[in-house]
């Protein structure tokens, strides 16, 4: 991808991640990368293709973090422990959320292209999360009480949402605090 057009994903991201879909405009990424607005559109000719793309390219770049915690780490609970910090260091930016978290929320009012790319991000975590805490159960590491599936809910919801109320309540715990409690709560 050009240049020009990265530095507006960049840009795009860091707002979603700040305000929302509905909290920036085209004027704001241009005034922000140093452009005019028809530049923007030359690269993303709306909103909705902008967004889209970016939250392609975010759930490529955790698909390409996940596979890295896979390879780097053959313990389930130190791969769960790693994906707890892809969170927090998300989080650590400046309580930045996640792009697709914050998507999700306006799940309802987004363009359709939007919404799908959201929805693939959340498929992506919930097949990996379900992976890992299977192996985790099957290892001896994480009771067996519960489906693998309902647990990768679980964890991507604790972390999720421990984002925003880290956020809303100004508490600094975030999801650091969350996973390592909820982790903690499912050892064997």
């Amino acid at each position: 991808m050009a240049g020009t057009a990265t530095r507006v994903l960049d840009v795009a991201e860091a707002l979603i991640q700040q305000r929302g879909y509905g909290g920036f405009s085209f004027d704001d990424v241009a005034q922000a990368v140093g452009i005019r607005k028809p530049s923007v559109h030359h690269h993303f000719r709306t909103k909705a293709d902008l967004v889209a793309a970016l939250a392609k390219r975010y759930t490529e770049r955790f698909e390409s973090a996940l596979a890295a915690i896979d390879v780097a780490r053959r313990d389930p609970m130190a791969r769960l422990k790693a994906y707890v910090r892809l969170f927090a260091t998300t989080y650590a930016q400046d309580g930045r959320l996640c792009v697709c978290g914050m998507l999700g929320a306006e799940a309802d009012a987004l363009p359709g292209e939007v919404a799908d790319a959201v929805a693939g991000f959340f498929r992506l975590n919930l097949d990996w999360l379900t992976a890992a805490f299977r192996d985790a159960q099957q290892s001896g590491r994480v009771a067996s009480g519960q489906r693998p599936a309902a647990l990768a809910e679980l964890m991507l919801s604790a972390l999720e949402g421990a984002m925003v109320v880290g956020r809303g309540s100004r508490s600094g715990g975030g999801p650091a605090a969350v996973g390592k409690s909820l982790l903690a709560g499912l050892a064997a």
